[in-house]
């Protein structure tokens, strides 16, 4: 039997739906944690065997894929405009987070086609756009503010 484990979160800024699917597709776990890092850690410390997350782009997105990357197998951000499946149906934050893992139990070539993922922001990144403000140049900036 495989130990892996598919895992779809939806992010909200009080709490996260998560839901755990084993390879067979069959729903394994469901949990609703606060989103802060010290809970989110202790979930998936709880978790044995290869972990596979994905979760929506939005406003959480880098900061979790940060968090979580390290203690991952692979870690999906998805583009929520591209997800028909999310659109589909009846509507909740658990059963989002569901037809998430469900969707990562493809294989992975097809399963990235079906997660239109798209790569996160690194914190690097982040950090340069702050100082650059719309991504121009700090020299640029100083040629064009007025004498």
């Amino acid at each position: 039997m495989s130990s892996e484990k598919y895992i779809g979160l939806d992010v909200h800024q009080a709490t996260i739906s998560i839901a755990v699917v084993d390879s067979q597709g069959k729903v394994v776990m469901e949990s609703i944690p606060e989103t802060k890092a010290s809970t989110i850690l202790e979930f998936f410390a709880g978790l044995r065997g290869s972990l596979f997350v994905t979760f929506e782009e939005g406003t959480w997105a880098a900061w979790l894929y940060d968090l979580l990357k390290p203690h991952v197998t692979e870690a999906l951000v998805c583009n929520p405009r591209k997800l028909p499946l999310l659109k589909q149906g009846n509507k909740s934050d658990k059963i989002d987070a569901r037809k998430l893992a469900e969707r990562l139990t493809f294989p992975p070539p097809r399963r990235r086609r079906k997660l239109a993922s798209i790569p996160p922001r690194s914190a690097e990144e982040r950090r340069r756009r702050k100082e650059q403000p719309n991504g121009v140049p700090e020299n640029l900036l100083a040629k064009m503010r007025p004498p």
